[in-house]
């Protein structure tokens, strides 16, 4: 498998993309006015605690106020204590050291931990836990080993101070001995830095940002399959080549700058296909098709045969598809960045055996996600169930917003259901109020029904309240929109 990273800067936003053989799988978009705060440390102050929820509010100094558990709040003695009571723990007022776990995403502020942590390359520091783990993607034990040990074995080396533990990252697979020191080295003096701030900043501060997007991804995306990396701004493909030459001399010679009169997100139709992922359908090659439903509480992605009618039988033809949509659909989780609870609702399948493969081509076309899942099988109610973690936006939360007109239902009110909606109402106001003449004012397509297919039902009314109805298009109000004026 081949891969590229195509990485277009403006002053605005930096948009990020990752292709394999050819295909966009993964869209990052940075706004320059709303940088993602994730992995970003900051020295809070507690604005109210929640004992019923056993959670607390941080104000960190953003629009919102952040959010943390109880169960992310390290008590003050021992790492290892089971987490008291978040009355014991915090108070109104207090100063707290914490980072950002998750983005505030639509009403929701930003989730916190003060179990602090800060990647490089190859690893992740942890300064309050002695702790060496390894990522379970590196499967190989012996390789899983030899990692454990040169770290514990570099742990000796550093400092007195440097007491903290690490997490061997999937791309230390492999690494010698040098390349692993190089980043404890650099993240035990980073970490002194923090230190230094964290007792010197007046909360709410930042006293940590974690890099900009492109230079992020250069550490956080890059892996074997991927060739080459391109990036369209001049002065920003020098610092992602010296990133590369300090901590990543490996793939220094991977980095392009692109100067094509043609714009670089053109290429592989990345911005047609970053289109095509805001639509609630996606068409598959066979003639099916998947609906991508997005809401808050859960994403529910459904499978359907549509024109597809395939050569042998229907068992086969359903088959087909839903191995097809298996692997779409992962690739779709990717590409739209969509987290927490999903539900699949693949067509109905009689064999087992067929439910197992399909399964089986959904659970290894996942293992390319960088986001932690999980995946069940399938319930009684033939639907498979589906987590994936949420640290940020969605791609449509990112570059969309509800519609003002339908307000996010998707849905407007037929102007048939708005005109019995009017007559209602007129039938209040001559209670209420009985004027003389009413004036309706309301859209062209409402209005246009009420003096055509509902004209018998206005003469009705008319004679019914004795009154005379006078209607007025409005151009600028919506379909579902509409004013009775009492005259």
């Amino acid at each position: 498998m081949s891969g590229e990273v195509l990485i277009n800067l403006t002053p605005m936003e930096t948009r990020v993309a990752v292709v394999e053989n050819g295909v966009l799988q993964e869209a990052f978009i940075e706004r320059s006015r709303r940088r993602g705060i994730v992995g970003n440390i900051y020295k809070g102050k507690v604005v109210r605690v929640l004992p019923g929820m056993q959670a607390a509010f941080i104000d960190i100094g953003l629009e919102r106020a952040a959010f943390i558990h109880v169960n992310e709040v390290l008590p003050p003695d021992s790492a290892h204590e089971e987490p008291a009571s978040i009355g014991h723990l915090l108070h109104a007022g207090q100063p707290l050291v914490v980072q950002v776990t998750k983005d505030p995403i639509g009403s929701k502020g930003a989730r916190l931990t003060t179990h602090l942590s800060i990647p490089s390359r190859y690893l992740v520091y942890m300064p309050d836990s002695p702790h060496v783990g390894v990522s379970q993607r590196i499967e190989d034990d012996g390789e899983r080993e030899r990692l454990k040990t040169l770290i514990e074995a570099g742990q000796a080396e550093l400092p007195d101070e440097a007491n903290g533990g690490f997490i061997i990252r999937t791309a230390a697979e492999g690494v010698g001995r040098e390349e692993l020191f190089a980043d404890m080295v650099f993240l035990q003096r980073l970490w002194q830095k923090i230190a230094e701030r964290r007792l010197t900043a007046a909360p709410p501060s930042p006293i940590y940002d974690d890099l900009p997007l492109f230079i992020r991804t250069l550490r956080d995306v890059m892996r074997d399959q991927i060739e080459k990396v391109r990036i369209d701004s001049r002065e920003n493909y020098f610092r992602l080549k010296e990133f590369a030459r300090e901590f990543m001399p490996t793939v220094e010679s991977c980095i392009e700058y692109y100067p094509g009169e043609r714009p670089i997100f053109d290429l592989y139709s990345v911005e047609d296909e970053i289109q095509k992922a805001l639509g609630r359908k996606v068409q598959l090659k066979s003639g099916g098709y998947l609906v991508i439903d997005q809401t808050e509480a859960m994403t529910t992605i459904d499978v359907n045969t549509g024109g597809y009618v395939g050569h042998r039988n229907l068992e086969e033809t359903i088959f087909k598809t839903n191995l097809e949509a298996a692997t779409a659909i992962a690739r779709q989780l990717r590409l739209r960045n969509l987290g927490g609870i999903i539900i699949i609702d693949f067509i109905d399948m009689e064999e087992l055996e067929h439910q197992r493969q399909v399964l089986r081509v959904l659970e290894k076309s996942l293992e390319r996600d960088h986001a932690k899942n999980k995946l069940t099988g399938v319930t009684e109610l033939g639907l498979v169930q589906l987590t994936r973690k949420r640290t940020r936006e969605s791609l449509e939360q990112t570059l969309c917003e509800p519609c003002p007109t339908c307000h996010g239902r998707g849905t407007l009110k037929t102007p048939e259901t708005v005109c019995y909606e009017i007559f209602r109402e007129i039938l209040r106001e001559e209670r209420a109020y009985s004027p003389e003449t009413y004036m309706v004012l309301a859209s062209q397509a409402v209005v246009d029904r009420l003096l055509d297919e509902e004209s018998a039902a206005v003469a009705d009314l008319e004679s019914f309240i004795g009154k005379t109805i006078r209607f007025q298009v409005e151009a600028h109000y919506s379909q579902e929109q509409y004013d009775i004026v009492l005259m």
